[in-house]
């Protein structure tokens, strides 16, 4: 919406009905009806129970307009399902995938990358296909490119926007008000604190809270609760089979392209990055000392001595997962590392994972750290996911297959 001179023209009463309550009140979170953030306190726990919720957090009016609720944008309204999906992170671009909305989505941070990185996953999914490519790169999205792409849903959090050098209060408004509503939470990745303009605002959620939030902007609960079932099948197959903690081996994730900078990611950390480790309950062999993010040396990863290293983005066609390998065991320290000599260095995929990547990684990382309970996981060279014999499988493809085609 331009007018002759490059500006932008005040909403219209066509822009409210395409657009919904976004355009209520003033102020950015004023245009929430009812001011709510959202239901009840949310955790970020990876229990089976974080999937299943008695009361429904949105709402529908008597012109079938409807209400989700969520931090920190308090409760956004909706005359229909969105369209056209911007995305900034691909937690939310792959949570529109899941809801078999992932071609719909019109840009996203580092399209080609994670579309090469996802596409590992989707050969596993008979039918299933996704085509990133060549989408807006949106990490530092400019307003007047969202003018241009004219989304019907800003699946990113305005708080991480608001972060961004150049974005504002009122920018953030113009662009609710004027193109389409925020809808996203980032700071739930490591519940890392939120500017501090939004800090009484925010809440944190779990990866899969969150998508029953998005399935509701969708009106795709049948959808999310469908693979909230395949989750809490797979959670619960984990639960029952883990060996006792003294019998867990010591893990790492490393980010190690180059052994002079090892970047350390810890596997309990809260937030939904270890959505697919946590609930594994690893022992951790860095100390408390050391946070994810933090850059080590070889000789801190061999004070660590780790049982397993898991390899950050190894999946990634991009990323030569054996000369990693090559590269820890011709080094004169880290060679030493027991995770090392025993061959136990495993390509992982990504921690901003949507729920189909939070599927497979789960599956993934269990055979890593624990074969004996849950089956080998293949040596990884290339390629796709691995094949795994159905009967080492630890959650049903074809039924999340189905349930993304939307025949379930």
């Amino acid at each position: 919406m331009e007018d002759d001179d490059g500006g932008h023209e005040a909403p219209t009463r066509r822009d409210y009905v395409k657009y919904g309550g976004a355009l209520l009140g003033g102020g950015l979170l004023a245009g929430c009806v009812g001011g709510d953030n959202g239901s009840t306190t949310p955790t970020d726990s990876t229990t089976a129970s974080e999937t299943e919720t008695d009361t429904p957090t949105n709402t529908t009016t008597a012109d079938e307009s409807y209400t989700v609720g969520m931090a920190p944008m308090g409760t956004v309204e909706f005359e229909s399902p969105p369209e056209r999906i911007f995305t900034r992170l691909t937690h939310l671009a792959g949570m529109a995938f899941a809801l078999g909305r992932g071609d719909d989505v019109n840009a996203m941070h580092a399209p080609d990358y994670y579309d090469a990185l996802w596409n590992q996953f989707t050969p596993r999914l008979d039918g299933v296909t996704l085509d990133w490519t060549g989408l807006y790169s949106s990490w530092e999205p400019s307003k007047e490119k969202l003018y241009e792409l004219d989304s019907d849903v800003h699946l990113a959090d305005p708080a991480s926007v608001f972060a961004l050098q150049g974005w504002s209060m009122t920018d953030l408004e113009e662009i609710r008000n004027n193109v389409s509503p925020w809808f996203g939470n980032q700071f739930s990745d490591t519940h890392a604190e939120p500017p501090s303009e939004w800090a009484d605002r925010y809440e944190y959620y779990g990866l899969w809270e969150m998508f029953e939030k998005v399935a509701q902007v969708f009106q795709e609960e049948d959808r999310y609760r469908a693979l909230a079932e395949v989750r809490s099948n797979l959670l619960n197959t984990i639960a029952s089979n883990l060996p006792p903690e003294s019998e867990r081996p010591t893990a790492v994730m490393i980010g190690a392209s180059d052994l002079s900078s090892i970047y350390a990611y810890r596997l309990d950390d809260p937030g939904f990055l270890t959505a697919h480790t946590r609930p594994l309950e690893p022992n951790s062999a860095f100390s408390p000392t050391v946070a994810s993010g933090d850059t080590v040396d070889t000789e801190a990863l061999l004070e660590a001595n780790p049982k397993v290293i898991l390899a950050l983005g190894g999946m990634h066609p991009g990323t030569d997962i054996g000369a990693i390998r090559n590269g820890l065991r011709d080094d004169e320290v880290t060679k030493q590392i027991d995770a090392v000599e025993n061959d136990r260095i495993y390509a992982q995929g990504a921690r901003y994972q949507g729920p189909i990547l939070n599927l497979f990684q789960l599956e993934m990382t269990a055979k890593q750290l624990y074969p004996e309970q849950f089956g080998d996981w293949p040596t990884y060279a290339e390629g796709p996911y691995p094949e795994i014999p159905e009967g080492e499988q630890l959650f049903d493809r074809q039924r999340v297959a189905n349930i993304v085609s939307g025949a379930f």
